[in-house]
């Protein structure tokens, strides 16, 4: 008996890797692990599923070094199963270990995705709205923790623009600390008032304290970031209401 379950799961993870190879842009590998039975398929269950992938590539220029992610157990579509497609029924928790390196995070940042995504943000300021135009941002993982990020807005201001470029080093919020921002440093524009300095530093704790941000129907809780030298791993926990469709990873 344990031979046919290993027949049914093989089953329903090769057809997996390959709907989910298909709609990446490149894997170096990935590894898809359906844990459940056909009696479990039958009624529309599965103990989970666990995913290994390295070098996944998304939209040409979005690369995660490596991931390691394991659900609960799932509620599923029986007759999609059967298709060999996992398609679920009931939203499923899962925790993922997630590792990007620096020219990963740099190459994704500066990627026509993340450009369509980045905002202007405004600050209020004694009453005065400062505005900030994002242009360039550049991530350094030089370790001990540390990120330093550097990169240059333009900042609109009492009907004056002007461009702006910073330096900052910031330590990320972990399981045991907040968000610690080190320094801030500007390199280019002659600088700003102690008043937008004050606004800026509670817009960027603000940020950097955010408990999750949603994807598509996934939500995800950053647990925990360890940084290393040259690396940025998090721990990542998700709410999934369902498999990506292959559009959700298209190019647009």
């Amino acid at each position: 008996m344990p031979d046919e379950h290993r027949l049914e799961e093989k089953f329903l993870s090769q057809e997996a890797e390959r709907r989910i190879s298909e709609k990446l842009d490149d894997a170096e590998k990935i590894e898809i692990d359906v844990q459940t039975d056909l009696l479990k398929i039958v009624q529309g269950q599965a103990d989970g599923v666990s995913v290994v992938g390295q070098g996944l590539v998304i939209q040409e220029d979005i690369r995660v070094q490596e991931i390691h992610l394991q659900t609960d157990s799932i509620a599923i579509n029986p007759f999609s199963a059967l298709l060999g497609q996992i398609e679920l029924t009931e939203p499923v928790n899962t925790i993922a270990r997630i590792i990007l390196t620096e020219t990963d995070i740099n190459r994704t940042l500066a990627s026509d995705f993340v450009s369509s995504q980045m905002q202007d943000f405004d600050l209020d300021v004694d009453g005065k709205i400062v505005s900030f135009e994002a242009q360039r941002i550049e991530v350094f993982l030089p370790g001990d923790g540390k990120i330093e990020c550097q990169g240059r807005v333009l900042l609109k201001e009492r009907g004056n623009t002007r461009p702006l470029a910073y330096t900052a080093i910031a330590r990320p919020r972990t399981s045991s600390q907040p968000a610690i921002l080190e320094s801030f440093n500007c390199t280019e524009g002659g600088g700003i008032s102690i008043e937008v300095v004050t606004a800026l530093m509670q817009k960027t704790k603000e940020l950097m304290n955010i408990p999750y941000f949603k994807w598509e129907d996934m939500v995800f809780h950053i647990k925990d970031i360890k940084v290393e030298t040259g690396s940025l791993i998090l721990m990542v926990e998700t709410q999934v209401r369902q498999i990506p469709s292959s559009s959700n990873f298209s190019s647009t």
